[in-house]
C-alpha cells in the first residue's frame, strides 16, 4: 500500500492507534542514528526497524510509476547523479528525501506486533509525513548533525568517499553531495520546528558524541 492510499483506506486516528507503540528517529545522515537506535533497543527491549536496510526491498515493491523518481535516478549514470547536477537539483530529485515509497515503511510497522515496542530509525522518516502517524508527540525525534560532524562521521566509517570514487571527478561529487545532505539536514530542521517536533542539534566529533537538545 502505497502512501497515499492511507489517507483513502484508512482513518488517521486509527493509523495513530495502531502505530502508538512506535518511536521514530529521524534526521540527516551521519547524525549517529542508527547507533543510538541499536542502544535503545538493547537496553529497553525494543525490535528495530532500520529503514536504510530496507531500501532494496522496497525498490522491488514498486513500479517506475509508482516512483518515478527513483526511476529517473536509475537511468543515470554516476557522474549524471552526482557530479553534473547542481546539490540543489539532486536534493529536489532524490527520491528519499521526497517521501517516495515512504507508505511501505508504514505498511511494514503495521505488520509488526504491538509487543515489543518499535524504535525505527533513518533519513526517510521526513517531519510532515511522520506528523500524522504520532499518537504520542514525544514518540519522535529529528537528529540534525552540523557539517562538520556529517563529514567527519563518514571519514571515521571509511564511507566519506563511497559514492564520490565511483565518477570520474570524486572531489565534486563529494563536495555536491555533502551540500545536498547539509540542505536537507537545514530542511529537516525548518520542517520540524513548522510542525512543533522534537529535534537534536549533533555537534562535537563523532568519537566524544555529545548533542544540544532543542525543542522546536
Amino acid at each position: 500500500m502505497r502512501c497515499e492510499q492511507h489517507g483513502e483506506t484508512a482513518d488517521a486516528a486509527t493509523l495513530r492507534e495502531r502505530l502508538r507503540h512506535v518511536h521514530w528517529i529521524g534526521g540527516g545522515s551521519g547524525a549517529g542514528k542508527s547507533i543510538i537506535a541499536r542502544r535503545l533497543a538493547v537496553r529497553h527491549g525494543l525490535s528495530l526497524y532500520a529503514t536504510d536496510e530496507v531500501m532494496s526491498d522496497h525498490d522491488g515493491r514498486v513500479t517506475p510509476q509508482d516512483a518515478p523518481l527513483l526511476s529517473g535516478l536509475k537511468a543515470m549514470d554516476m557522474d549524471e547523479r552526482w557530479v553534473n547536477r547542481s546539490p540543489k537539483t539532486m536534493l529536489e530529485s532524490f527520491h528519499w528525501f521526497q517521501g517516495e515509497m515512504f507508505g511501505l515503511i508504514v505498511d511494514d510497522l503495521l505488520s509488526l506486533p504491538a509487543e515489543p515496542r518499535v524504535i525505527v530509525e533513518g533519513f526517510r522518516l521526513l517531519p510532515r509525513l511522520v506528523k500524522p502517524l504520532l499518537g504520542v508527540p514525544d514518540h519522535a525525534v529529528w537528529l540534525l548533525p552540523t557539517p562538520g560532524f556529517r563529514r567527519a562521521a563518514f571519514d571515521s566509517r571509511g564511507t566519506l568517499w563511497e559514492i564520490a570514487r565511483k565518477t570520474s571527478d570524486p572531489a565534486r561529487a563529494l563536495h555536491n553531495l555533502l551540500e545536498r545532505d547539509r540542505m536537507f539536514t537545514k530542511r529537516l530542521g525548518r520542517e520540524a520546528k513548522r510542525l512543533e517536533l522534537r529535534v537534536i542539534e549533533v555537534d562535537i566529533e563523532p568519537n566524544h558524541y555529545r548533542a544540544r537538545p532543542r525543542r522546536s
